[in-house]
């Protein structure tokens, strides 16, 4: 008896919504899109870093439900971190100490509420990312105006995203999120570990001068997930993810002439991948891909690879460090703490 067979198309589908989350996928287009399409007619590239603004707002609306107040709330918090790390920069040992107290806070908000927890992610890393981002290769006046064009440009995203979740609530016909979750009871060990781990991460960068160092104190803060198993699991995905994504993107932009249209279309893509992946390694690894190609593209490509794995790589091992010695101090405390019996 012959067992039916399903068209490769059927399983293409199937793949596809297994993996690719469409809603949100185009919910991100729309916020992002208009970023990518004003950079074609203006040329200016700070508008493609506004698109990290932009999906950095999205993500917590989505998932939390928020309210436009309280997007409102969050869109301050980045820009008042991101221009407190921008304006530090130029002193190394001030902009190690606030990106590791921006770390902290970003996990110990979850004291009123677990849900914060994505929040506060969402208000590192754009604001980690770009303080790099502008003063990457240019000059100190070029970063400033850099940074005042995303700054003077960023409204616009939060309208977006206001308006892409005003519209989903009055469709849905759902209320606005008026709690975030319980207390977290243990948020002080993941605290200082990512504080510990975004320190070292920020020094290393900063004492060295590390390409790209905005991937090195991403990746410290990325893996502190809860205990060191969960953190070492959370590290090999994004091993896996680099040491695929990143030398593919690279052979990729080998084939194809650089472009400034590949170039916006890849930044585009990979900011499209921190939200649309149902699979973290499977989005991590496609980011990783798609970064690779816009530094080919933008003739850049030159080390690539190697500087995308070793900084995830150092980032990461970081992140475990701190992450193991918390655990380690904690339970030290713990013994001495407990009553003799």
């Amino acid at each position: 008896m012959n067992l039916p067979t399903i068209p490769p198309a059927a399983n293409l589908r199937d793949v596809i919504s297994r993996e690719i989350k469409t809603g949100e996928l185009l919910r991100a287009l729309i916020v992002v899109g208009p970023m990518v399409a004003a950079y074609f007619i203006s040329r200016e590239a700070a508008l493609l870093n506004l698109g990290l603004v932009a999906v950095s707002l999205l993500i917590p609306a989505l998932r939390l439900h928020l309210a436009p107040k309280v997007i409102a709330w969050h869109y301050l918090a980045i820009l008042v971190t991101f221009g407190a790390l921008f304006l530090a920069s130029p002193i190394k040992a001030l902009f190690v100490g606030l990106t590791a107290l921006a770390g902290f806070v970003a996990v110990a908000v979850t004291r009123h509420g677990e849900d914060f927890r994505t929040l506060g992610n969402w208000v590192f890393i754009p604001a980690v990312y770009l303080a790099c981002e502008v003063r990457e290769g240019v000059s100190p006046s070029e970063a400033l105006r850099h940074a005042g064009v995303i700054v003077a440009s960023s409204p616009i995203a939060l309208a977006l995203v206001c308006s892409v979740q005003i519209y989903d609530q009055r469709r849905r016909g759902r209320d606005a999120a008026t709690s975030f979750g319980a207390p977290a009871a243990q948020w002080f060990l993941p605290a200082s570990a990512t504080a510990m781990a975004v320190f070292a991460a920020a020094a290393l960068v900063e004492i060295f001068d590390l390409a790209q160092g905005q991937w090195v104190m991403w990746s410290a803060a990325s893996v502190v997930v809860g205990d060191l198993a969960a953190s070492t699991g959370k590290l090999k995905q994004r091993a896996i993810g680099a040491f695929v994504g990143v030398p593919l993107g690279f052979l990729a932009g080998i084939a194809l002439p650089q472009s400034r249209v590949g170039y916006a279309l890849a930044v585009l893509a990979a900011t499209l991948t921190l939200m649309s992946f149902s699979r973290y390694v499977v989005g991590f690894g496609l980011r990783c891909f798609f970064i690779a190609l816009a530094a080919s593209f933008a003739g850049g490509a030159s080390g690539i690879a190697e500087e995308r794995i070793v900084n995830v790589l150092i980032g990461g091992t970081f992140g475990l460090v701190a992450v193991a010695l918390t655990e380690v101090a904690w339970q030290r405390v713990m013994r001495k703490a407990r009553p003799p019996g």
